[in-house]
């Protein structure tokens, strides 16, 4: 696709559509992070060899939402003092060989990097049971019920991943930030919006927000398995009740919990994350210190311009100490 299909960028520069929270919304969390809280972390770290000079680098692994154990790899320059750290989450179903070369070059950047391997998606266990069935994927896994919805050990996990950073010796806990795109991007805003750790979150493209339009407009990508949920499963209660759970778990919803500073990129011809999906979580971000970069002729891919600005805003917040 070469032109934009969505919003012109006038109107999503305003898109904020009304919150979809339900009453007891924040009391859902606070209930999720309180079950979380009793699950001792239990990090194990194992060495692991890497063809390169200044870092170390480990297979680390912890106990996530449910005693779930949830993989990744960690990187740290190889060299004493503490670190700026950086945690980074990937995109859905999308984390070649555990992306441990994106974590290795974090690390050459000076950052203790640790990249979350999302519970079922990559070696991490997924050990959550749904009462019902759901379509191919995870998007509607547990979907009937906010308690039992897949999303749920994944956004707590994405909390406990900053714990086990943020306990690390080698770590300055005062200065680490949260990155990723689509889905990865997602969970560095609900992360940022769930913790007080993230000092910076930078989000590309971010997936998971404002769900009613983003079911209508997605022309590509893992949204459609709701739709297919919903062709499947015609009964209009089934629907209702499945886009309550979603509310709970909508990036747009959580947005406005977020207070440290976020830079968010999106390319006008996502059909996989459409542009007014994203601007929702972004403009009701509450936030003071926020910024959105806009690539006309980019879809749902990385971007180098945006790399630099990226590189340049994680420097800027975590570089310097406080």
């Amino acid at each position: 696709m070469g032109q934009p299909y969505d919003m012109p960028l006038e109107q999503l520069r305003e898109y904020k559509p009304a919150l979809t929270r339900r009453d007891d919304f924040s009391a859902f969390w606070e209930e999720s992070k309180r079950l979380l809280a009793q699950v001792p972390s239990d990090p194990q770290l194992t060495s692991i060899e890497y063809p390169v000079d200044g870092v170390r680098l480990y297979e680390l692994s912890f106990a996530g939402f449910g005693d779930a154990r949830i993989c990744g790899y960690y990187a740290v320059p190889d060299r004493a003092g503490q670190h700026p750290g950086l945690v980074l989450y990937h995109g859905y179903n999308w984390s070649h060989d555990g992306q441990i070369h994106d974590v290795v070059n974090w690390a050459l950047h000076g950052y203790a990097a640790f990249g979350m391997l999302v519970r079922g998606q990559q070696l991490s266990e997924d050990n959550s049971v749904a009462p019902h069935g759901n379509s191919a994927g995870w998007m509607t896994k547990g979907i009937l019920f906010k308690e039992t919805y897949y999303y749920r050990g994944v956004y707590m996990d994405a909390v406990r991943a900053l714990e086990v950073l943020a306990e690390r010796e080698e770590v300055d806990a005062s200065r680490i930030g949260v990155t990723g795109g689509s889905q990865g991007g997602a969970l560095s805003l609900v992360a940022a919006a769930l913790s007080d750790t993230p000092r910076i979150a930078v989000a590309e493209y971010p997936y998971l927000s404002h769900f009613r339009r983003a079911i209508d407009t997605a022309l590509a990508g893992p949204y459609l398995e709701i739709n297919e949920y919903f062709r499947r499963n015609s009964a209009p209660e089934i629907e209702e009740k499945a886009m309550e759970t979603l509310s709970y778990y909508d990036v747009m919803n959580l947005a406005p919990m977020v207070t440290c500073p976020v830079l968010v990129s999106i390319g006008l011809i996502d059909e996989i994350t459409p542009p007014s999906t994203v601007f929702a979580a972004y403009n009701h971000l509450q936030t003071s210190d926020k910024q959105i970069r806009v690539y006309r002729y980019f879809g749902h891919e990385p971007m180098s311009a945006f790399h630099m600005e990226k590189l340049k805003y994680l420097r800027e917040h975590l570089t310097a100490k406080p």
